[in-house]
């Protein structure tokens, strides 16, 4: 009756169970075949495609320096100006329009017709094949007469306007042939004080005086200098400095000459016993 149960009790137990024959053999060889079935790659899952993203690059914002050195950089120097352009003579139209955009801001329509000069005051420019001495010789041909007959003081009869010091020394040098005999005097600022200029105009009679609008201007205020004998105002025109500017080109300069106009020269020039001259 044992055996009996004992094969009952045995075939009741499930294969690979515990305390049973083979049961170390047949769970090693379950657990292989699930961690193959388990480590095994199985197919791959469709991953979705993302669409391109659009991509924007920030600029970075401009400031108020950076937009002023642009500026800077573009804006052109009227060295370049110039450098670039042919040389012409100047016109009477020149002054005449140089004058009006000078006072349009600040002056009535009726007052800039009063500054416009007549024709008539302005003598020959300077074509840019004359040097300073043979200009004046054509524009001034009865310049000798004229010299022999001026006595007053305080006074001249020609004045050279130009921007420098350094070039009214270069133009006195340039007008040795017309001037002869003539007594000529530098009118300028450098190195000379205006009280010993007024002096000399007390003391001599000056035929021909050489400088810059600055300097005159200060005298005529002072005193020391009359216009009413001058007979030829001649402008330095057409020169050009370093910078390729001409007299006219440079802000300070141009102020001043269109003020010293105003001091009188315009009212000569209208009764035509003052001529205007652009060399």
């Amino acid at each position: 009756m044992a055996d009996d149960l004992g094969d009952e009790w045995w075939e009741t137990q499930p294969a690979g169970a515990a305390g049973s024959p083979g049961a170390s053999d047949g769970a090693g060889e379950g657990d292989t075949e699930m961690t193959q079935q388990e480590t095994a790659p199985g197919p791959a899952l469709s991953e979705k495609v993302k669409p391109p993203q659009e991509c924007f690059l920030i600029q970075p914002k401009e400031t108020n320096e950076d937009a002023t050195k642009t500026r800077k950089r573009k804006k052109k120097k009227i060295t370049d100006i110039l450098a670039k352009s042919e040389p012409k003579p100047g016109t009477p139209e020149d002054l005449q329009k140089l004058m009006k955009d000078y006072y349009s801001s600040s002056r009535s329509v009726i007052e800039l017709e009063e500054l416009t000069l007549p024709d008539s005051c302005f003598l020959k420019a300077n074509d840019l094949t004359h040097s300073l001495s043979s200009y004046l010789k054509e524009v001034c041909p009865k310049w000798v007469k004229l010299r022999k007959n001026h006595s007053e003081k305080k006074s001249v009869l020609m004045l050279i306007i130009c921007g420098s010091a350094v070039r009214a020394l270069e133009l006195i040098r340039s007008v040795t042939a017309f001037r002869g005999d003539s007594k000529v005097m530098k009118l300028f600022a450098k190195h000379i004080k205006v009280q010993e200029q007024v002096k000399l105009l007390e003391k001599r009679v000056v035929h021909l005086g050489v400088g810059t609008p600055g300097r005159i201007k200060e005298l005529i205020k002072q005193g020391g200098l009359h216009l009413n004998p001058l007979k030829f105002l001649i402008f330095d025109w057409n020169w050009r400095d370093q910078k390729l500017r001409r007299m006219m080109d440079i802000p300070e300069i141009r102020k001043e000459v269109f003020e010293l106009l105003e001091m009188g020269v315009l009212s000569l020039c209208k009764t035509e016993s003052l001529k205007l001259g652009l060399f």
